[in-house]
Parts: C-alpha cells; sequence; structure tokens
C-alpha cells in the first residue's frame, strides 16, 4: 500500500512540474512575441523629424526674379538694302558716340530696283485716278417729272370732286347708314335665330333673354310639377304593387284598404293615389301654361325673323346698288381725294430727296476723289524723293552709334543682307539706368512701401542695389496682383535675371514654427502637432491637426496664429504622408 501511495504521489508531482513548466514557455513565448509585435508596428509607423514652436522676431520677406531692363535702348539700323562687310562690335562693349558700329558693301541693291518698280505703278495709278466719270442724273429727273404729273392729277380729281360733293357725300352717308344698320339687323336675326332654336330644344342656355319673356320661370315651373308627380306616381306604383290588406263591406259597397311598410313608414294606398292624381293635375296645369306660352312667343319670333330679314334683304339691295353705281375702289371721298394728292406728294419729296442725296454723295465722292487724286501725286513725289536718298545712302560705307552707351544684342552677322527697319544691333544708354519687375501678391503688397531697398540675393561682387520705385497694378485679365518697380544700379546688363528678397517689416510673435510645418488645405492653413499617450511598453506619438492663421512669413520661418503653444512640437518631416490622429515614431537622434 505504502509503496502505491509513492507512486501516486510522484506521478502527481511530475505532472504539476511539467504544467508548471509549460506554462513558463508560454509565457515567455507571448512575451517575446508581444515585443516584436511593438518593435514590427514601430517600423510600420512614419518616422517623423519635429521643431518645437517658439516665440521671437520674425522679419517677413517676399522674393522673386526678373529680368534686367534698360529704361531706354537705342536700335541701330541701316538705310536700305546694304551688305555688312565687318562687326566692329561686341556684346558688353562701350561704345562712344560716332563710333564706327558696321562697315557694309556699295553694291546695288534690291530695295533701289523695288523703288524703281513702285514709283511705275504710282504713276499709272495717278493717271487713272484723273480720268473721272461725271454723273448722269436723266433717270432721276425723269422720275421727278413723272411724280409731278400724277400730283397734278390727283389734285384736279380732288377739285372735281369738291365740286360735286354734296350729291356725293349724301349717297356716302346713307351708305355708311345702310351698312351700320345692316349690322344691327344681322346681330337681332342671330339672336331671334338662337332663341327659336332654344324654344324648339327647351335648353335656353344660348336664348337671348330679352325674347323669352317668363318662359324660362315656366318651364322650370312646369319640370318641378313633372318631377313631384313622377315621384308620387311612383311611389304609388310601388305600393299598388307590393300592398297587401283586407276587402270589406260597408253599406253593400266594397272597400279595400291596403297598407305598406315602406323605411319603417305606413302608407294609405288610397292617400297615395289621390297625392299622385292631384300633382298629376298640378303638372298638367304647368305644362299647358308652358306649351300656350312657348308657342305664342315662338310665333311672335317667327314673325319677328320674317320682318328682320326682309329688312335685311332691303338694306344689301341698297349697299350692293351703292357700290356698284360706285364701281369697286372708284366710291372716293373728298378725304379719300385728299390722302392721295398727300402720298403723291410725299412720293414727289421722297424722289427729291433721294436725288440730292445722290448729288450730295457724289459731290462727296468728288471730293474723295480729289483728295486721293492729290495723295497719289504726293507717293509719286515721294517715291521719287526715296529714290533719290537709296542713290545717296548707297555710298555709305559706315553705320556710326548716335549715342553713348553698352551694346546689348547684336542681330545680325557679316555677309548678310539688312532689310529696312530690321535692328542691327542695339545699344543701352547707361547714363538713363536700368530697371527690374516682380510680380507678387496683392496682400503681401500692401506691407512693401516705395523707396525700400531690396537685398539683391545673386550680387555676386556687392555692388549692384535696387530700390523700390513704383507699385502698381497688374494689368493682366482677372489679375490681382501687383507689379513692383525697382531702380537698379551697379555692374548688370539688359536680359540678365536678378533675384530680389524685399523686407514687409518685422515684429515680435507668440509663436513661430518651420514653415515646411504649415500646410494648407480647402479648410486653411494647419500645423500637425504631436501629443503622446503612455502604455505598458513605452510612449506613444499621434500626430493632432491645430487650424492656424499664418501672420507672416519669412524663407524659413511662418508666424502663426491658433491653439498651438510656444512649448508644442510639430511635424516638419516625415517618412511617409501622416494624417491627424495618426500614429507616427519619433526619428532617432
Amino acid at each position: 500500500m505504502n509503496e502505491e501511495k509513492e507512486k501516486k504521489d510522484y506521478g502527481s508531482g511530475r505532472k504539476r512540474e511539467i504544467i508548471k513548466t509549460v506554462l513558463i514557455i508560454f509565457l515567455a513565448v507571448m512575451l517575446v512575441l508581444t515585443l516584436l509585435s511593438n518593435t514590427i508596428m514601430n517600423r510600420s509607423l512614419s518616422e517623423i523629424t519635429t521643431e518645437r514652436a517658439m516665440s521671437g522676431k520674425l522679419t517677413e520677406r517676399v522674393r522673386g526674379s526678373g529680368l534686367i531692363e534698360s529704361n531706354q535702348s537705342y536700335e541701330v539700323k541701316a538705310d536700305g538694302n546694304k551688305t555688312i562687310d565687318t562687326i566692329m562690335i561686341k556684346t558688353g562693349q562701350e561704345v562712344k558716340k560716332d563710333d564706327v558700329l558696321f562697315t557694309v558693301g556699295t553694291e546695288e541693291n534690291e530695295e533701289l530696283e523695288t523703288a524703281q518698280s513702285e514709283l511705275i505703278t504710282l504713276e499709272l495709278e495717278y493717271q487713272k485716278a484723273l480720268l473721272g466719270v461725271p454723273a448722269d442724273y436723266t433717270a432721276e429727273n425723269q422720275a421727278i417729272s413723272n411724280a409731278r404729273e400724277d400730283l397734278n392729277t390727283a389734285i384736279a380729281k380732288r377739285n372735281n370732286a369738291l365740286a360735286n360733293s354734296g350729291s356725293a357725300e349724301q349717297a356716302l352717308y346713307d351708305y355708311t347708314s345702310n351698312k351700320s344698320e345692316l349690322t344691327r339687323k344681322s346681330n337681332i336675326l342671330e339672336k331671334i335665330q338662337s332663341t327659336i332654336t332654344a324654344i324648339d330644344t327647351n335648353d335656353y342656355s344660348t336664348a337671348s333673354v330679352e325674347y323669352v319673356g317668363n318662359l324660362i320661370s315656366l318651364y322650370n315651373t312646369y319640370s318641378n310639377a313633372e318631377n313631384d308627380y313622377n315621384s308620387a306616381y311612383s311611389l304609388y306604383s310601388q305600393m299598388l304593387t307590393g300592398a297587401g290588406g283586407n276587402k270589406t263591406e260597408n253599406n253593400g259597397e266594397t272597400s279595400e284598404e291596403e297598407t305598406s311598410q315602406d323605411n319603417n313608414m305606413s302608407y294609405d294606398i288610397n292617400e297615395l293615389k289621390a297625392d299622385a292624381d292631384a300633382k298629376e293635375e298640378i303638372r298638367n296645369n304647368a305644362r299647358n301654361e308652358y306649351e300656350s306660352a312657348k308657342n305664342n312667343i315662338r310665333n311672335d319670333l317667327v314673325n319677328q325673323l320674317y320682318n328682320i330679314e326682309n329688312d335685311i334683304d332691303y338694306l344689301n339691295s341698297q349697299i350692293a346698288g351703292y357700290e356698284a353705281s360706285q364701281g369697286a375702289g372708284s366710291g372716293m371721298s373728298i378725304e379719300d381725294y385728299d390722302a392721295d394728292v398727300q402720298a403723291k406728294q410725299h412720293a414727289l419729296e421722297e424722289l427729291i430727296a433721294a436725288l440730292t442725296k445722290s448729288k450730295n454723295e457724289n459731290d462727296m465722292l468728288s471730293k474723295t476723289n480729289t483728295l486721293e487724286i492729290e495723295a497719289k501725286k504726293k507717293e509719286v513725289d515721294n517715291m521719287k524723293k526715296k529714290i533719290e536718298k537709296i542713290k545717296k545712302e548707297n555710298s555709305v560705307t559706315e553705320i556710326k552709334s548716335k549715342y553713348n552707351g553698352i551694346v546689348s544684342a547684336i542681330n545680325i552677322k557679316p555677309g548678310e543682307e539688312t532689310v529696312p527697319d530690321m535692328p542691327l544691333a542695339v545699344i543701352d544708354i547707361a547714363d538713363e539706368g536700368y530697371t527690374v519687375e516682380l510680380t507678387v501678391d496683392a496682400e503681401k503688397a500692401k506691407k512693401i512701401k516705395k523707396g525700400i531697398e531690396a537685398e539683391v540675393v545673386n550680387n555676386w561682387n556687392g555692388d549692384v542695389t535696387a530700390v523700390l520705385t513704383e507699385i502698381k497694378n497688374d494689368t493682366k485679365a482677372g489679375s490681382k496682383n501687383r507689379i513692383l518697380k525697382f531702380s537698379v544700379t551697379g555692374d548688370v546688363s539688359t536680359g540678365s535675371m536678378l533675384d530680389l528678397s524685399i523686407p514687409c517689416g518685422n515684429g515680435n510673435y507668440d509663436t513661430i514654427v518651420p514653415k515646411s510645418a504649415v500646410y494648407k488645405d480647402n479648410n486653411g492653413y494647419f500645423v500637425l502637432v504631436v501629443n503622446s499617450k503612455s502604455s505598458p511598453l513605452g510612449n506613444r506619438y499621434f500626430a493632432e491637426r491645430v487650424d492656424v492663421e499664418v501672420l507672416a512669413s519669412d524663407e524659413v520661418s511662418s508666424a502663426v496664429q491658433g491653439a498651438i503653444n510656444p512649448s508644442d512640437y510639430v511635424i516638419t518631416t516625415a517618412s511617409k504622408p501622416v494624417n491627424p490622429k495618426d500614429q507616427v515614431r519619433m526619428k532617432d537622434n
């Protein structure tokens, strides 16, 4: 027994040791995994670089670049077409007035040949302009003569009509009265016809009230009596059909009393019959009265219709007789003759006005032709002078400078031929100085004052200065920018680029952050501030968005205002994009 008990105790102890060992191994593995997972997670986070916000002084600047331009330049040009033999200057060279810039050949050139050919063409055009065709107004004068005859004829007709105006006016008056009466009778005829139709159909909606009298009232009375009778007779018929009762003898006569129930009401069939008979009599009387009145009124309307039709026939015959006697369109009143005279008077005046206008236009055209002839004569004279000038200039072998300055450009090579108005070279008149222009935002321009000196960033020799002389609007459509114009002195040349840094004023600010830490989206400017949270495995860092207002900026820093403290750390760079609330890891120092 003791041996078996010892075996049992030994087995139980061994199992406990095994379980304990397994638990220790499991916990060790979990710890290693936890440490590894934290390390893996940190490696997957964006690595950031931060800088602490601070307070202090900031000088805001605006930077820009512009091309240097001379305040005044002189373009060297050749008179006529010449071949360049030698170029005596180089770009950047200083020249004096009357220095030789180019030597040219003296052979015949195409400009002279072209000018001589143009002279021949101009002389031909001048001779053609002298051959003008005089204006001819024969047709216009004949039209005016015909219009004047038409006017005289119309006046004669009007005068003749005035002499016979008495009978004609009376006939016209009767004609006008008959037409007016015809219109009135026709309206009455239409009303009578529509009323007769209404009486025949018992539909008085289209009847004229003045012709129906009391028919509508009688018809309504008759219709109501008809409805009352139909209702009473219908009730009587229903009771008679479904009647039940007893027959009794009274003094040797048989009486039958029938009752019926309808909607919990009792009716005496004899009373129903008597009521129906009484309402039938009322209906018949109303119908007879309506029919009698209807027939009387209809007959009267028929008689009126007959008379109206006779009147209309008479009026039509009178109107037709007047129109036939006068002829189609020939029955003119004195007013018509007056209108005809006025129309022909206007037609004559329009023809006279048109002729006057034509003569004025031709006079103006003649004067214009005279001016053109004089202009062509002048062109011929000028071309002759130009030919003489070309011949004289063709003997010139040197092109000299007219001013002191510096050569900024040479646009031709030896052996090439010049053309009129072609700049062979450009000379900057150094005494007039140089300028450079920059385009800046309008808000920033408000902080800049004229007279301020800008820092020349690419001033390698240290002898170049740029002073702001003018602030003006940008003339580009829709632009709200400003253009800053600087006066430049020192060792510069036209066409070179100048980088300027312009101070806009300085001030003390509570919060200054690196310029790279300020971002902008649709909601405005913001910075990402780093917040830390404690955990069993150490601190964890998270990005938090803070909206700010940018008060001023220079090349590296920005002064901001918002829910940010000088002690806060802001993110300046990150290994990958960081969004608000993202977990990040600090860059190892």
